[in-house]
Order: C-alpha cells, then sequence, then structure tokens
C-alpha cells in the first residue's frame, strides 16, 4: 500500500492494476483528487504529477488568450470600417 503524497491517504492498489503498472504511469487519489504518477514499484511510491498541473494552467491560458483576441471590425486603408463586403 502507498501513501499520497499531496494528502497522505493511502492508496490501495488492486492486484490487476499493480501487475499492469509501471513507474511514470498515471494515478488519481481517490481521496483528494490529485494527479499522481508512479515513482516506484517496490516500495509502491506516488508523486504529484507536476506535467498535469502544468497541462491545467496552459489550457487556463489558452482560454484567457482567446477571450482577448477580439478581432471586431477593422480598419482598411481607407479609414472606414470594413464590414466583410468586397469589392471586386
Amino acid at each position: 500500500m502507498a501513501t499520497c503524497p499531496e494528502c497522505d491517504a493511502d492508496i490501495e492498489v488492486d492486484d490487476d492494476d499493480l501487475e499492469e503498472m509501471e513507474v511514470g504511469d498515471p494515478w488519481d487519489c481517490d481521496a483528494c483528487g490529485s494527479h499522481l504518477r508512479v515513482m516506484s514499484l517496490d516500495p509502491m511510491e506516488f508523486e504529484a504529477d507536476e506535467d498535469e498541473d502544468d497541462a491545467d494552467e496552459s489550457e487556463d491560458e489558452k482560454a484567457e488568450e482567446s477571450d482577448d483576441d477580439d478581432l471586431g471590425d477593422f480598419d482598411d486603408d481607407d479609414g472606414d470600417a470594413d464590414d466583410g463586403d468586397w469589392e471586386e
């Protein structure tokens, strides 16, 4: 049995999961919901998954950037707002 590095809760891994588990595999703590990675198998140890936190932050930053990208109307060379009609 292992302990969550975030909340110190016991992490139980059933035998089927343990047979397939490898170092570096992702795991979620049932007690606190933290995203973890398998650090070692014997003894069973987990570490906080910093990559998952980075991914969450990247998604938040992308959402903020897309909110800032309001293109709206733009001025063409003659200074008039372009309404999207193109003359040929």
